[in-house]
């Protein structure tokens, strides 16, 4: 029994059936169980993955009343999605999105293939590839209602990699830690260039993780131009 999940969900004002709460324990035997001869995670204590991957994955959840769609016609994107976080989790929640997994990493993208066809999580694909790659792809650019990404990147590079796989009107969550007041202030030229609006940050306030963690929400109000992201490699050596 996942309780530090089902409590921390509770706090979210959600609740998680039997059947998901089967479902994240499979992926998490999974998830331990690859990891021991392919690099998906340093966090390897049963308890921790429950907490700082499934529980933080979830946090995005209270962005989603920003977003106009009905869950059963949002679209998700995870731009660099490593071992499926926060994606896999969102979409074990809302059942009815589709999602896409974006990763360049190929035994990543084995191992979330098969998670993919584990868990039945339908309306689910893979895609191998770098953003500033993809992003330029007609079939993904500004397609997306809902685009995420937990990378540890600096918001500047994250805003041009990110902002061309959304839609217009639609949210950019990018989940943070820590102070990000020099952070945001020098994504702002990013930010705005790739086509985002007013940044919110909305600050996550459950027991279960209590270590500064933040959603940096940013809305799409006007098209990315049609040059970013730049390159592979140039946003994060080079931010707007």
């Amino acid at each position: 029994m996942l309780q530090h999940l089902v409590d921390g969900l509770r706090e979210l004002g959600r609740d998680i059936s039997p059947a998901q709460i089967e479902m994240f324990e499979l992926y998490r035997l999974e998830l331990l169980r690859w990891n021991r001869y392919t690099n998906l995670t340093a966090i390897t204590d049963p308890a921790q993955v429950e907490l700082r991957h499934f529980l933080d994955s979830l946090t995005v959840l209270q962005a989603l009343d920003t977003i106009s769609p009905l869950e059963s016609q949002l679209k998700m994107i995870d731009v660099g999605t490593g071992a499926g976080f926060p994606g896999i989790p969102l979409k074990v929640m809302l059942t009815d999105c589709h999602l896409v997994l974006l990763e360049a990493t190929g035994k990543r993208v084995a191992f979330l293939t098969h998670i993919i066809d584990l868990l039945r999580l339908s309306g689910s694909e893979v895609v191998q590839g770098r953003a500033e790659d993809v992003a330029h792809d007609p079939t993904h650019r500004e397609s997306y209602g809902l685009v995420v990404a937990r990378a540890v990147a600096p918001l500047a590079t994250l805003a041009e990699l990110c902002l061309p796989f959304a839609s217009m009107g639609s949210l950019f969550v990018a989940l943070k830690k820590g102070e990000l007041g020099e952070e945001l202030y020098a994504a702002q030229n990013a930010v705005k260039m790739a086509g985002g609006g007013d940044t919110r940050v909305i600050t996550v306030r459950l027991p279960q993780l209590a270590d500064d963690r933040r959603l940096v929400c940013i809305r799409k109000v006007a098209a990315s131009p049609d040059r970013l992201p730049r390159r592979p490699g140039i946003p994060s050596k080079r931010p707007l």
